[in-house]
């Protein structure tokens, strides 16, 4: 039987695609997922595994060659390769094909992850080899940089091998386990051992992408200056100009520390705790560190006084709540408040590209949540064409959908300016970190009671510091304040924000 390779999704907006490297030729053999080319677009490198065992046949599309999605790369001879493609097979693991003669074996994939995202670790596995499995039943957790992603039970029947067992990182397309259904389910060999993941192969023995290698050429870079990003620690085209654009020196450093670890006395080494960071806080302290060494990022603070708003809010809020079936928070009316004062200062609700400075017509607006697995910013999109109540009810839904960990990775891209609510914490100040590309953000913080002269008299009011973190490249200081002054002004005098003042 021939199985067609086809060009796989290539991402938003993304049509056609250059054929770079074929690693294999017609007549080898090949095993599932093994890679058998890799194919650039002007954004990324792709690279396509094969979809089934067996010998590769013709070859369609040679190097060279632009091709669209979903068009014919090249043939696989079924079945031809497939002994030699799984020699680590012991007696143990063949007795589970053989006891579910009366069913069916069914794969379980790597659910789709979402755009640009390419790989995933397995985390958790919440059923073990040999267990029975309801379908839809939760088999295992993948992290990626982004979010976690559960995989359900594609049918019923009985888990007969864990091809990724936990630790292991797969990507889009790779196959985590096998289900046996049918009638000879219940009688899979429960003793089969997980399949073990083949060895990552040495940085030094894996050819990296041609335009890589052009490009490292071109720039006087080796190999050994680029951390690579691709399959087994392939170096991408990407990874490239990553290293060019932190400098050489710094691409070649140990990550995370530029410092090795102080010796720890054996005292000390026997009550510590090593746990490996999640994909996602990896991520978070990359984008934090990637954040203060681009952004020229400055600082201006400001006080409001929360009388009127608090006023206003006890007065409707059960009125609100009773209408809309949400409660109203402050969150609404900072929304509000920011989005009046980025239509007067554009330049906080811009961004860098390049030599452009790229301004947006419109608000998409992160709020900041904390979770248990880290801090996640998902996006309210066109916060600037909503109401006080679309407002909170989009913010409930997304705190939620974060602390759940069910936010997509499309939930978080796109936001324009974001705000971070530090006072639910108890903070008092603090200076707010820079969303890249974004170019501003602010922080809010705990509503303290403090005196304050008003009219030559002292008053208590409940007071709360704001903080305006900018990017000093396009935002110059007169428009951050500016901008802090606007947003004071319609929380002190909330009638303003529905005069459009």
């Amino acid at each position: 039987m021939s199985i067609e390779v086809r060009v796989p999704t290539l991402g938003e907006s993304v049509t056609e695609a250059t054929v770079a490297t074929w690693f294999k030729k017609p007549g080898d053999t090949v095993a599932v997922d093994e890679m058998l080319c890799e194919l650039e677009t002007d954004k990324v490198t792709v690279e396509v595994p094969s979809p089934a065992a067996g010998t590769l046949g013709e070859i369609v599309a040679a190097e060279g060659d632009t091709v669209g999605v979903d068009a014919l790369l090249a043939t696989i001879a079924e079945g031809a390769g497939a002994d030699t493609a799984k020699p680590a097979a012991t007696d143990s693991a063949e007795a589970a094909p053989a006891a579910a003669a009366g069913g069916k074996s069914v794969d379980v994939m790597v659910p789709t992850l979402g755009e640009s995202v390419t790989e995933a670790t397995v985390s958790t596995w919440f059923k073990s080899v040999g267990d029975t499995v309801a379908q839809d039943e939760m088999l295992c957790e993948l992290e990626t940089d982004k979010v976690s992603v559960e995989v359900p039970a594609p049918a019923a029947g009985t888990l007969t091998e864990i091809v990724a067992p936990e630790g292991t990182t797969v990507d889009a397309t790779a196959k985590l386990a096998v289900l046996s259904t049918g009638d000879g389910a219940a009688a899979a060999a429960p003793a089969a051992p997980a399949a073990a993941p083949a060895p990552a192969t040495s940085g030094k023995d894996v050819e990296n992408a041609p335009s890589a290698n052009k490009m490292m050429a071109e720039a006087g870079l080796s190999a050994d200056q680029v951390q690579g990003s691709g399959r087994d620690g392939r170096v991408m085209k990407e990874d490239v100009q990553k290293a060019l654009a932190a400098g050489a020196t710094a691409a070649a450093a140990p990550a995370p520390a530029a410092a090795p670890r102080a010796p720890v006395p054996a005292d000390d080494a026997a009550r510590e705790e090593r746990v490996k960071m999640t994909k996602l806080r990896q991520t978070i302290a990359k984008r934090l560190k990637d954040s203060q060494n681009t952004a020229a990022m400055l600082t201006t603070y400001n006080e409001v006084d929360m009388t009127e708003t608090m006023a206003l809010r006890k007065e409707y809020k059960d009125l609100f709540e009773k209408k809309h079936g949400v409660r109203l928070g402050f969150m609404s009316f900072f929304t509000k408040a920011c989005c009046h004062a980025l239509k007067e200062v554009p330049e906080v609700n811009a961004e860098i590209d390049g030599t452009d400075i790229v301004y947006k017509n419109f608000v998409h607006m992160g709020i900041a949540a904390g979770t248990p697995q880290g801090l996640v910013v998902p996006v309210i999109r066109d916060a600037d064409q909503m109401s006080f109540a679309e407002i909170e009810k989009a913010i409930a839904e997304k705190g939620k959908r974060a602390r759940d960990g069910k936010l997509s990775m499309a939930e978080m891209q796109g936001g324009t300016f974001t705000i971070s609510n530090g006072g639910v914490y108890g903070s008092l100040m603090s200076s707010p970190i820079l969303n890249p590309p974004q170019s501003g953000i602010l922080g809010m913080h705990k509503i303290q009671d403090r005196p304050m002269v008003i009219n030559g008299e002292i008053k208590i009011r409940p007071m709360m510091y704001l903080a305006l973190s900018y990017d000093h490249r396009i935002v110059d200081g007169k428009g951050a304040v500016t901008f802090l002054v606007r947003v004071k002004e319609a929380l002190e005098d909330p009638r303003r924000l529905l005069m459009d003042l």
